[in-house]
């Protein structure tokens, strides 16, 4: 687990940044699934919750933090985008996460634009795309 002092690395374009119940929990479950590693975190006052998490999965940053209803950030369960991770080994990816405990939701299928191509759903309500391109 990472330090709570360390400073996250500078993000740059778009980055995500979601709101789930049970943020710590999330971090391990994504540690495992994704192979995510944790590079800060911020623990809220009460000891229970995060005000904050930086995740680096596969190359990429994901920000993340508890729910906060008491200051207008209920949670709201992911149905309008997906986390897509465009990986270089689809099936290990696959097994590794639904071994973890992900839901598959479409199982993985050659696609019609060449890639391999499955979908996901987390213990979060997060859901997740795994794609893998044609190799040359």
């Amino acid at each position: 687990m990472a330090s709570e002092t360390m400073t996250p690395p500078t993000v740059t374009g778009v980055t995500p940044y979601i709101n789930v119940q049970g943020a710590s929990d999330a971090s391990a479950f994504y540690q495992k699934a994704f192979g995510a590693q944790e590079l800060m975190r911020m623990p809220a006052e009460d000891g229970k919750r995060l005000m904050h998490c930086h995740l680096q999965i596969n190359g990429g940053p994901l920000l993340m933090s508890d729910c906060w209803p008491e200051e207008g950030y209920p949670h709201q369960p992911s149905h309008s985008f997906t986390m897509h991770l465009q990986v270089d080994d689809i099936d290990a990816w696959w097994k590794r996460a639904v071994e973890a405990g992900a839901t598959p939701v479409m199982p993985v299928a050659d696609m019609f634009w060449g890639d391999r191509y499955g979908t996901l759903r987390d213990p979060f309500g997060v859901n997740w795309s795994l794609g893998q391109s044609p190799k040359p």
